[in-house]
C-alpha cells in the first residue's frame, strides 16, 4: 500500500499515481517530473454570461455556476479527463495527461457532447435559465508535469495544441462543437463531422482547419467493420469453429479468451467468426466493457440481457422490469419471476427484493445462460474484459465452470494486461482456452497493406515501407496507409493514433518496469542492462514477460546481457515521451558505458557518434563518426563511408578549418570512389580482357 504524498490518500502498491488525486507516487514517476506526451485539450466557455452577470446578485451567479462547473466536470472526469483549471467561466481540461489511455481524442469528444447535454438538462429544469456555450477540442504534443497540483492553479500541459484550444473555442459557434486536424484525424470513425471554415486565430502563421462534430457514428468503445476482408487469421478463424463444432455436437460449454494488443485485430475476428456462427443458426449476443461513462459492475452482460429482453436505456424502470420477466419466464415454462429478480439486482433494473449472497444471483444467472442455450445453441460475446469491474470477471469464471450440458460459448477479448489483473485467469477450468493474436506475418501485412491502399488510393510501391513500420498490427496499418492516402505522414512517421495507442500500453505498466523501458528506448533496438544503472533484473525480467523485449541467446558484448525491443514502435514512442534534458542525460550515460565496454570501436563508431551528439558533445560525436567513416571506407563500403564523414562535417565546428578540409577531402574521395564502383558493377569501366589474361 502507498500512501500520496500530496492527499495522503491509500493506493495499491504497483499504482503510479494516486486514484484520488493523480498525482505522482513514490518510485521512479516522481522522478521523472516531465514528459512529452501526445495530449487533448478540451476548452468550454459560458456565452455571454459575463454580461448577464453583472446585473445579478452574487448569490444568484452563484447558483448558476456552481451546478453547471459541478456538470462540466462531471462530464469531464465521467470520460477520463482531468480538469486543469477555471478561468472566469471557461473551463480547460486535458486528456491523455498524466496517463493516456489510447483513444483520448475520441474520449474528450464524447465528453464535449456530453457537456452539451448537461448544459441542456440545466436549462430544461430551470425556466429562467438559457445558458450557451462553445467548446473546441484540440490534439498535439505537450510537455506535461506529471507532479502538478491543479488544486494550486498549477499547470499539467504546456505547448502550443493548449493555446490553439483556446484559439479555436472562441471561435466556436454557439452549443457548437469545433476540433482541430488531428483530433478530426484520430476519431472521424467515430464521430461525424461536418466540414467548416477555417479559423484565422491569433499568433497562427496560417488559418487553422477545423471541423464540427454534430454526433457520434458509433457506440463508445466501437470501432466500424473493416473496409477490406479480413487477412491472416485463417489458423485463429479455424481454431473457433473446430472450438464452436466440439461446444454443439458435445453439448459442452467453453470460455475462450482472444488476446493480443490494442489493433492486433481481436474484434474483428471475432465479428468473423460471428458471422459463420449465425450463418448456421446459432444465436451472437454481444456486450461490451466500457472504460469510461457510465459502467455497472457488470455492464457487458447488462447489455446482453437487455438485447434478450429487448429493453432500451429509455424504459422506465417498471417497463424494463416488466420486460425482463416477461423474457426470463418465456425462457424457463413460466418459472421466472425469481431468476428475473435476481438478474434485476445484477443489472440495476428493479428496486425489489435482497439476497444473502451473491452467489445467489450468479446461480439465477447461470439458469438464464442455460435456458439461452437450450433454446438455440448460443454465443455470448464480452468485448474488452480487460477493463471490466472484477464483479464481471467472477460471473464469467462462475457460469465457465459451473453451466453443464448445453452449446454455450462465452467469448472473450481481451488485451495482455488482463493477465496483470488476473493472472490465474481461466487457470484450473477443464474447458478453457487461451488464443493469443500474433502479429501478422511480413506477407499477410503486405497483403493488407496492398487492399488498403487499393482502397484509399494510394500508391503500391508504399507497400514494404508500410508493412515494416507496421509491424503487422492491422489497426497501426489502416491508420499508417490512412495518413499516406491523405499526403500527412510519409509512411516512415507515426500518426498521431498510433502513437497514442502506443503511449498507452507504456503508461499502463508499473513504475520500475516503464522507468526502464523509457531509459533502454534511449540506447536504439539492442541495449544491455549494464547500461541502466536504476534497472533491476525483475524490472527487465518483467517486461520480457509482457513481450515488449526480449533477451539474445548472444551478446555483443560478452558476458553482458543483450536485450532488444520486441516492436520498433514501443521503443520509437517511448523514445519520444522523454524530454530533451533526460534524454541528453541518458545518451551521455550509454555512450561512457560503450567506450568503457569496447575495446575496438570498430562498427560501434556510429553508435558512439549518434550517442555523443545527442548528448551534445558535438567534439566527441565527431571523432567517432570520422572513425565510422574511415572503417567503412577500408572495408570498401564507400556509400557508407561518404554518409559518415558528410556527418562528421555538419557538427565539426565552422573555425576547425584544417580538420574541416580533411574531412571534406575524406567525403569528396569516397563519393567519388562509390560512383566508380557502381560502373565498374555495370560493366561500362570494367577493364578490357586481352588474350594473355
Amino acid at each position: 500500500m502507498q500512501v500520496c504524498p500530496r492527499c495522503d490518500g491509500e493506493n495499491p502498491a504497483e499504482a503510479r499515481f494516486c486514484n484520488a488525486c493523480a498525482a505522482p507516487l513514490s518510485g521512479p514517476a516522481a522522478g521523472l517530473p516531465e514528459e512529452r506526451k501526445i495530449v487533448t485539450v478540451l476548452c468550454v466557455d459560458l456565452v455571454g454570461f459575463t454580461a448577464r452577470a453583472e446585473r445579478l446578485d452574487p448569490e444568484d451567479v452563484r447558483a448558476i455556476q456552481t451546478p453547471y462547473f459541478a456538470r462540466v466536470r462531471g462530464a469531464i472526469e465521467a470520460f477520463g479527463g482531468t480538469v486543469e483549471k477555471y478561468i472566469g467561466d471557461a473551463v480547460m481540461a486535458v486528456f491523455g495527461a498524466p496517463v493516456g489511455h489510447g483513444d483520448d481524442p475520441e474520449r474528450a469528444v464524447r465528453a464535449a457532447f456530453a457537456i452539451l447535454d448537461a448544459v441542456a438538462d440545466l436549462n430544461a429544469a430551470r425556466a429562467d435559465l438559457d445558458l450557451q456555450v462553445r467548446i473546441a477540442v484540440n490534439t498535439g504534443e505537450a510537455l506535461v508535469s506529471l507532479g502538478a497540483n491543479t488544486a494550486q492553479g498549477e499547470g499539467i500541459v504546456a505547448g502550443d495544441v493548449v493555446n490553439t484550444a483556446a484559439r479555436l473555442q472562441a471561435a466556436a459557434p454557439v452549443n457548437g462543437i469545433l476540433v482541430g486536424e488531428e483530433t478530426y484525424r484520430a476519431t472521424r470513425s467515430a464521430v461525424e463531422y461536418e466540414d467548416a471554415e477555417a479559423v484565422v486565430a491569433k499568433g497562427k502563421q496560417a488559418p487553422v482547419a477545423v471541423w464540427r462534430a454534430s454526433s457520434a457514428r458509433v457506440a463508445p468503445g466501437e470501432r466500424p467493420a473493416g473496409r477490406v476482408p479480413m487477412v491472416g487469421r485463417t489458423t485463429e478463424l479455424a481454431a473457433l469453429r473446430n472450438i464452436w463444432e466440439r461446444v454443439v455436437t458435445e453439448r459442452r460449454p467453453q470460455l475462450v479468451t482472444l488476446f493480443g494488443p490494442a489493433g492486433i485485430g481481436k474484434t474483428r475476428l471475432s465479428s468473423e467468426f460471428a458471422e459463420l456462427v449465425l450463418a448456421g443458426g446459432a444465436r451472437v449476443i454481444r456486450g461490451r466493457s466500457l472504460p469510461y461513462g457510465e459502467m455497472t459492475p457488470y455492464g457487458s452482460f447488462a447489455a446482453q440481457v437487455k438485447q434478450v429482453a429487448h429493453m432500451f436505456d429509455t424504459d422506465s424502470s417498471d417497463v424494463a422490469a416488466a420486460k425482463l420477466e416477461q423474457a426470463v419466464r418465456s425462457l424457463l415454462d413460466g418459472d421466472g419471476a425469481e431468476v428475473a429478480t435476481h438478474i434485476g439486482m445484477l443489472i440495476g433494473v428493479g428496486q425489489d427484493g435482497t439476497v444473502g449472497d451473491r452467489q445467489t444471483l450468479f446461480f439465477s444467472a447461470r439458469r438464464f445462460v442455460e435456458a439461452l442455450a437450450l433454446q438455440q445453441p448460443t454465443v455470448l460475446v464480452f468485448e474488452d474484459i480487460h477493463v471490466a469491474a472484477a464483479s464481471l470477471l467472477d460471473l464469467l469464471e462462475t457460469l465457465a465452470s459451473r453451466v453443464r450440458d448445453v452449446p454455450l460459448l462465452l467469448l472473450t477479448q481481451a488485451r495482455p494486461e488482463l493477465l496483470s489483473q488476473r493472472p490465474a485467469w481461466g487457470g484450473g477450468m477443464p474447458a478453457y482456452s487461451a488464443l493469443p493474436l500474433e502479429a501478422l506475418g511480413s506477407d499477410e501485412a503486405r497483403e493488407l497493406a496492398r487492399q488498403l491502399l487499393e482502397t484509399a488510393g494510394g500508391e503500391v510501391r508504399r507497400l514494404p515501407e508500410l508493412a515494416e513500420t507496421a509491424e503487422g498490427n492491422p489497426l497501426f496499418l489502416e491508420e499508417l496507409v490512412a495518413s499516406v492516402a491523405e499526403g500527412r505522414t510519409n509512411g516512415g512517421e507515426l500518426p498521431t493514433s498510433i502513437r497514442s495507442i502506443v503511449a498507452a500500453r507504456i503508461d499502463a505498466l508499473p513504475a520500475a518496469e516503464r522507468e526502464a523501458l523509457l531509459d533502454a528506448a534511449v540506447f536504439g533496438k539492442v541495449f544491455w542492462s549494464e547500461a541502466l544503472p536504476s534497472t533491476s533484473a525483475a524490472a527487465l525480467d518483467a517486461l520480457e514477460g509482457r513481450d515488449l523485449i526480449r533477451r539474445d541467446p548472444v551478446s555483443r558484448l560478452g558476458e553482458r546481457p543483450q536485450f532488444a525491443f520486441k516492436h520498433q514502435l514501443i521503443r520509437e514512442v517511448a523514445y519520444a515521451t522523454l524530454p530533451r534534458a533526460r534524454r541528453r542525460e541518458r545518451h551521455q550515460t550509454i555512450a561512457l558505458f560503450l567506450e568503457e565496454a569496447v575495446g575496438e570501436v570498430g562498427d560501434v563508431a556510429p553508435a558512439l557518434a549518434h550517442h555523443w551528439q545527442e548528448a551534445g558533445e558535438l567534439a566527441r560525436a565527431a571523432r567517432y563518426y570520422i572513425a565510422a567513416g574511415d572503417h567503412a571506407n577500408r572495408g570498401w563500403a564507400k556509400d557508407e563511408a561518404a554518409i559518415y564523414y558528410l556527418r562528421a562535417l555538419q557538427v565539426i565546428p565552422e573555425d576547425e578549418r584544417e580538420l574541416r578540409r580533411d574531412v571534406t577531402r575524406r567525403q569528396v574521395i569516397a563519393s567519388q570512389a562509390k560512383y566508380h564502383m557502381r560502373e565498374m558493377l555495370a560493366g561500362r569501366g570494367a577493364p578490357r580482357r586481352t588474350e594473355r589474361d
